[in-house]
């Protein structure tokens, strides 16, 4: 039997493409599974022999350049799995087709990928309280940058007095994405959620804490699978999932709920800003100068469309400030990768010049 054509195998997922990256170790006695949780240092995978824990190989904790480059939930790996009791090891990744992944929050460079191997991202807002326009436009910066679809979901929408007149302003923010209003609590919108995800698509559920994920990943499980903390005092939510974790929806389906991610960093996104800000990047085509900077140069399109009323001013302020932003992150990851770089050298020198007795 053709491994690749296992059932489990695309019931999670699996495609051509996978088949055609994993050929290569199929004649090691390697297998190809699905990363559905992480703990730390160690992984639940599924695969051909079912859901396993597995740890990594030395080589691939070596190699893959620091926590960024490791397996994460929806990953694609080769696995060795254990004998006589062994643990199963995951040997390699096998390429991502897509990932939503974020800027550290630690003041360190590169990034840190959040989930893999992505149709969709479900961006959830929650209707119920201030609607953080600014953090929005990075998420969906960081979506298209990925490679994924990024979807609207406007969660709560029982607790708002004009849902549908609020689904029309954000939607005039975010240019070519769909928008889906939801309730947990109704259950409006959570068909409409579940004909997106068919079987084998592959969705990450992100926003902020308290916004209603874990409400909205039990409807679509059809059982109250994720735990649900009441809102603090302060009316924010509490982390009520506490890891990343792949999950089976009865429609064949599969959903990635994750904690509320504190902070939302931008890494490398710029061809994702430019999709995230399509309007502005459409306007920008018809300036005079082809690096206008949209400041105070002569024709410039963009500038005109403020002044007409037609691009709102805060529009333009926010592209400015992550076009920023941009620029100081790729700054910050040439000096670090200059600074790995030097390293390197100096211990190539003292090797050199302290060569190790034979």
């Amino acid at each position: 039997m053709d491994i690749t054509a296992d059932p489990v195998l695309v019931a999670l997922g699996w495609t051509p493409a996978l088949a055609e990256a994993f050929a290569a170790s199929a004649g090691a006695g390697l297998q190809p599974a699905r990363v559905l949780a992480a703990d730390g240092p160690s992984w639940v995978v599924a695969g051909p022999g079912g859901e396993v824990r597995a740890v990594a190989a030395g080589r691939l904790r070596r190699d893959s350049g620091g926590p960024e480059g490791r397996p994460v939930v929806g990953d694609w790996v080769t696995v060795r799995p254990g004998e006589n009791g062994g643990q199963t090891v995951i040997k390699a990744l096998l390429p991502r087709r897509s990932w939503f992944a974020r800027g550290r929050g630690d003041g360190g460079s590169g990034e840190q990928v959040v989930a893999a191997n992505l149709d969709l991202v479900l961006l959830v807002v929650g209707l119920d309280g201030d609607q953080n326009v600014r953090r929005l436009e990075r998420y969906l910066a960081m979506t298209w940058e990925g490679g994924a679809q990024p979807v609207l979901v406007l969660n709560k929408a029982d607790q708002h007095p004009d849902p549908e007149g609020q689904a029309a302003t954000l939607a005039a923010l975010a240019p070519g994405v769909e928008v889906v209003l939801t309730s947990a609590v109704t259950g409006q919108g959570v068909e409409e959620l579940a004909a997106m995800l068919g079987p084998g698509r592959t969705a990450a559920l992100l926003g902020s804490s308290g916004v209603g994920k874990s409400s909205l990943t039990n409807r679509l499980l059809g059982a109250e699978r994720q735990s649900i903390g009441a809102l603090r005092t302060d009316g924010k939510g509490r982390h009520t999932t506490t890891r990343r974790e792949l999950l089976r929806l009865p429609g064949g389906g599969l959903l990635i709920d994750t904690p509320g991610l504190r902070t939302v960093v931008m890494g490398d996104a710029g061809e994702g800003l430019a999709d995230a800000f399509s309007d502005v990047d459409e306007l920008a085509a018809e300036c005079r100068f082809a690096d206008c900077r949209h400041d105070t140069e002569p024709g410039c399109a963009v500038l005109a469309a403020v002044e007409a009323g037609t691009l709102p001013a805060e529009r333009l302020d926010a592209w400015r400030k992550l076009q920023a932003e941009q620029t100081w992150q790729a700054t910050r990851d040439d000096k670090a990768a200059a600074a790995a770089r030097e390293r390197g050298w100096r211990s190539v020198h003292k090797a050199m010049r302290h060569p190790k007795n034979p």
